[in-house]
């Protein structure tokens, strides 16, 4: 298993609890861009110990080069900051998750308990980034302001989820189409793009074996803008992976509509017809997105490859 220290792209960050011993030997084996390694709700309080220890185990094993490794660690209100990130601030650590935050001073307090952390480690100060976890109403209303708190935050997102937080503490009903929660992942996803957030991240299914209706949650979190999807079990991997990457047919529309534009600059015109339609060079930055995150997608997918060999 591997990491890098360069800026990934996340489709699929699946959560493992840092206590089992097994998952986490699973989670190495898996071709997620991340492993989230759970301090938080997926451990019980009397194994809370023995996960901090796995978990700065399995990251002293990380090396240069494969999927990043994450933790979610407990809430602030539980007393635990320091204990948590003893157990996981190492140089492999890409981002901390900050769960059930409801002010944008917490991030700011993570951020601070982090550079002490990064110093104490010998690293460098802004190695270890924030995904803070919008999950509480509090957080909805003041998610601008979340996501301006640090310039560690690269990542930004929260689990509609049924029975999750969020749901339980907004009382909603889940329906299958996504719908109940269309504002709540909108307004995150606009405040994470207002804020310069590089990956906003939506999710998860809790039905392991659904995996139609995992598609389509992963296509309508793309449709609305993010970059990936949080996962909880590795079988939901590779389609996450496969539903945030360009497909062949969106990577040769983009070459295409660059190739004309190309064209059209030689003559001396700033747009041009393709298909009947009128291309712009407005076009040309969506279309170099989409070719930038193809080659991203391939290199993550090529290391992991070279991983398992």
């Amino acid at each position: 298993m591997t990491t890098s220290r360069s800026r990934q792209i996340v489709r699929s960050a699946l959560f493992v609890p840092a206590s089992s011993e097994r998952f986490l030997r699973s989670a190495e084996r898996s071709a997620a861009d991340a492993v989230i390694l759970d301090l938080e709700d997926s451990v019980t309080e009397s194994s809370r110990d023995a996960a901090r220890r796995l978990a700065g185990e399995f990251g002293e094993r990380a090396e240069p080069g494969g999927p990043s490794v994450f933790a979610r660690i407990n809430p602030l209100s539980a007393g635990q900051l320091d204990a948590d990130l003893d157990a996981v601030v190492r140089l492999s650590l890409g981002a901390v998750l900050l769960p059930k935050i409801c002010d944008p001073s917490e991030v700011a307090e993570l951020d601070r308990q982090l550079s002490w952390h990064e110093g104490h480690r010998g690293l460098s100060h802004g190695t270890v980034r924030i995904w803070p976890l919008i999950e509480t109403p509090a957080a909805i209303s003041v998610v601008d302001q979340i996501a301006t708190a640090s310039p560690r935050v690269a990542f930004l997102g929260g689990a509609i989820s049924d029975g999750g937080d969020l749901v339980s503490s907004l009382g909603l009903e889940v329906q299958p189409d996504g719908l109940e929660s269309l504002y709540i992942r909108s307004r995150v996803l606009i405040a994470a793009r207002a804020a310069g957030v590089h990956n906003p991240v939506t999710g998860l299914c809790t039905d392991i074996d659904d995996l139609d209706g995992l598609e389509q949650a992963a296509r309508r979190g793309r449709a609305l803008g993010y970059e990936g999807m949080m996962v909880i079990h590795p079988s939901h991997v590779p389609i996450v992976n496969r539903v945030f990457s360009p497909s062949t047919d969106e990577v040769a529309e983009a070459r295409r509509v660059l190739d004309a534009l190309d064209v059209a600059d030689r003559n001396g015109t700033g747009a041009a017809r393709l298909d009947g339609r009128m291309i712009d060079v407005a076009m040309a930055k969506s279309a170099h997105l989409v070719i930038e995150r193809d080659a991203r997608a391939r290199d993550r997918s090529r290391r992991h490859q070279d991983d398992q060999r």
